[in-house]
Formats: C-alpha cells, sequence, structure tokens
C-alpha cells in the first residue's frame, strides 16, 4: 500500500491553482470535471502521481467557502533552502503565519504557510526533515 493524495475542499479553484503552483511551484497533473454532480478536481504535486504522493483539490460548484473545524492540521512539504522559500511566498503575496526557525524543544527548522483557504502547510527544511518526526 501507499499513500496517493490529500484532498481539500477549496472555494475558488483559480485562485488555489495560482497559489500551489506559481507560489508552491507544483504542477498541475490533471484537471476533470463533473458536470452531473457539479464538482472539479485538480490533482497538483511535485512528481508523477505513480511516484508521489499528490493534492488533490475539489470544488464543488457554487460553494463559496467552508467550515475548517478544529481536527485538521497541516500538510507537510520539504524545502532545500526554508528561508529562500519563505521570501519568494512572500514576495507573491502569500501568508507566512510562522516565520522559519527550530521547532519548539527541538532543531528542526520550519515555518508554517496559509493557502487561499486557510489550510495550513509546514515547510520543513531539507536538512532537518526526518529529525522532528515525533515532535508537536
Amino acid at each position: 500500500m501507499r499513500l496517493l493524495h490529500t484532498m481539500l475542499r477549496v472555494s475558488d479553484l483559480q485562485k488555489s491553482l495560482d497559489f500551489y503552483q506559481q507560489v508552491l511551484d507544483m504542477k498541475l497533473l490533471r484537471q476533470s470535471e463533473n458536470a452531473e454532480y457539479k464538482y472539479t478536481l485538480a490533482f497538483l504535486g511535485y512528481g508523477d502521481e505513480v511516484d508521489t504522493t499528490v493534492i488533490e483539490l475539489t470544488y464543488n460548484w457554487g460553494t463559496d467557502s467552508y467550515d475548517m473545524g478544529n481536527a485538521y492540521g497541516h500538510i507537510a512539504i520539504e524545502t532545500d533552502d526554508i528561508y529562500q522559500t519563505c521570501e519568494k511566498i512572500k514576495s507573491l503575496g502569500g501568508i507566512i503565519t510562522r516565520e522559519p526557525g527550530p521547532v519548539k524543544g527541538g532543531t528542526t527548522v520550519i515555518a508554517f504557510v496559509k493557502d487561499p483557504d486557510g489550510y495550513m502547510i509546514e515547510l520543513i527544511n531539507k536538512k532537518d526533515a526526518g529529525k522532528g518526526l515525533g515532535e508537536v
């Protein structure tokens, strides 16, 4: 078995596609519409779905907001240079909610960014990836 994708419901598909492609450098792998049930799916990632886990954005036509609830945590993305990545995100209008720095009680360098729908994305510096497993 393997993890295939994580699905996020989005309120503005184009705004979300722009964020994930332009700000986080993901590639749009495929997109499909279902007119009968009024939704659009877009799959994005850093590699082919055969080899990597991807993000599925689901846009339910006519829905302009969702209740986030309090159970969702975040998606984690590894980055080669977290400081440079955060500067790029800010220059493109992205919202950094936690500037890069060590995780509380540890040494793993992390940061957090918020997507257009308010989903949290943790950035983990590549040299520290894996070290932070189990840290809260």
